[in-house]
């Protein structure tokens, strides 16, 4: 079985994945943001860096996500590689901030390597406003993410909202990050888990 969130920045994506790996004895699968080496130079930089940042993250999520599903585990992923394609790569396009051809090329290298992926049995979409993102991103303050600016965060936003509108690559959960607090409200973690099992299972389906 493979749960897969989804969600901006600071959505809540670790959070939630550790909560419910714990709860649903799953395997939690985090998306290594500190490993990539062009991280802090994109956030600098992101007109020259961001055709490196986005190929070094297309890669390594590719592999990753091949060699978990030949383990055949139960497993809660944090991010997936759509994501890269269809929220970031696209984004920065849009924003100038990425070539039409370097943004060609990378369409061109993720189309070649989709086919060879399954897709989650459960999406889960964490949406957030812009607000509450700003303030998680404070809240965990990695000096990377210091400098992301505001509408850079709402054009993603706009990003999701359309992914996740055309999404049919599988089942798929909509969750409110507004008005949740999983991390510290166990009524509300238990609601997500209800809503999980009502997906997964057909239990408790209202």
């Amino acid at each position: 079985m493979h749960i897969a969130i989804v969600g901006n920045i600071g959505a809540g994506k670790t959070t939630l994945t550790k909560l419910l790996a714990h709860h649903l004895n799953f395997e939690p699968q985090f998306e290594t943001v500190d490993d990539n080496p062009y991280l802090e130079d994109f956030y600098s930089d992101m007109k020259r860096w961001a055709f490196n940042l986005q190929i070094f993250f297309l890669n390594s999520r590719f592999r990753h996500i091949v060699e978990l599903q030949r383990k055949e585990i139960n497993m809660i992923q944090d991010r997936t590689i759509y994501e890269d394609a269809y929220i970031f790569a696209e984004n920065l396009y849009d924003m100038g901030l990425m070539s039409a051809r370097d943004f060609e090329n990378y369409s061109n290298i993720f189309q070649s390597i989709i086919h060879y992926i399954k897709p989650p049995d459960l999406l889960i979409y964490l949406k957030a406003s812009v607000p509450t993102l700003v303030n998680n991103i404070q809240t965990r303050g990695r000096d990377y993410e210091s400098g992301i600016r505001l509408d850079y965060l709402s054009k993603l936003n706009d990003k999701y909202e359309k992914w996740i509108n055309n999404y049919t690559d599988g089942k798929l959960l909509i969750l409110d990050k507004d008005n949740l607090d999983f991390a510290n409200k166990p009524e509300d973690l238990g609601d997500i888990i209800q809503k999980i099992d009502a997906e997964l299972y057909g239990l408790f389906k209202k």
